[in-house]
């Protein structure tokens, strides 16, 4: 486990992760409380019961568990006012912020653009992919930062892909997530002498609740395709803390200004940090060996 391997490494330490009722948010939540961190967990889902499971009061509750602290906070990451009054509630509680974790991305939703060509998807899709995916993770990391400026200095952490320098999904896909990574790029030289630092992470194919809903074929595999990807098997993909675990690496290191502006795929990082993920495994998720870029 991380908390053996770092103890309590980030114990004081107060952070946010967006999106984190479920998949890889709470998997960064539950790690960063593992490791002794205050997490504000926000998102939208309050109610239990619902097709996916998961609500932002339950993810606090187990960063507690696992040995943090955990605030839930109902956010709608769309609703700048809602987002405003959570860094407002922050400063007024803590004073600081430590790290920033932008992960939330409207996942439910744009799984129905999988595979299309770009004048067969919705006009909406832009907007859930680069208005929630993107332009959050922006307005977040520009509430966030006086915070981190105010104090010792910080981490954000935008949860990215692949798909930011190679085809992947859809146009609206690469186009959002080759965003968040230029963002990546230009917060960081914009805070090159503020002792921010600002990373992007590339997860691999996570083994989520929405996969999970996947049924599994005569074989006993639960196997997912994706439309000119390929097939892939959910028991071989990576659980949601093997990212969490990225992240807690990261936020411990003390040189990591090193890597600031830069992106580095959640596996690599397990071997230059040398964690692994909930099974003791490093899982890489195979991508096509044919870019599809014209």
């Amino acid at each position: 486990m991380v908390a053996e391997a770092t103890g309590r490494a980030l114990e004081g330490r107060v952070a946010v992760v967006t999106g984190a009722s479920r998949s890889i948010g709470k998997g960064i939540a539950l790690e960063l409380g593992a490791a002794g961190a205050t997490v504000y967990v926000t998102g939208r889902s309050v109610d239990p019961g619902g097709r996916l499971p998961g609500t932002v009061a339950e993810t606090a509750g187990a960063v507690t568990e696992a040995g943090g602290i955990g605030v839930p906070v109902r956010c709608d990451h769309g609703d700048d006012s809602q987002v405003t009054a959570l860094f407002d509630r922050i400063g007024a509680e803590y004073g600081r912020l430590d790290l920033l974790v932008n992960n939330v991305f409207n996942t439910p939703r744009y799984a129905h653009y999988l595979g299309l060509p770009f004048w067969e998807v919705p006009i909406t899709a832009w907007d859930d992919v680069v208005g929630i995916g993107s332009r959050s993770h922006y307005v977040a990391a520009a509430l966030g930062v006086p915070l981190m400026l105010g104090a010792n200095g910080g981490l954000i952490v935008n949860v990215s892909s692949p798909g930011a320098v190679r085809y992947m999904h859809n146009v609206v896909y690469g186009v959002g997530k080759a965003a968040v990574d230029k963002m990546t790029a230009d917060m960081a030289y914009e805070l090159r002498e503020r002792a921010v630092s600002v990373v992007s992470v590339w997860p691999g194919l996570v083994r989520n609740e929405m996969l999970s809903l996947i049924p599994p074929g005569p074989d006993g595999r639960q196997v997912i395709t994706l439309p000119g990807e390929g097939e892939f098997d959910v028991g071989q993909a990576e659980t949601p803390r093997f990212t969490g675990r990225a992240v807690v690496a990261l936020a411990s290191d003390p040189d990591v200004a090193a890597r600031s502006g830069r992106a580095f795929p959640v596996a690599d990082l397990a071997d230059d940090y040398g964690f692994t993920d909930t099974d003791g495994r490093v899982p890489r998720t195979p991508l096509p060996e044919e870019d599809r870029h014209p």
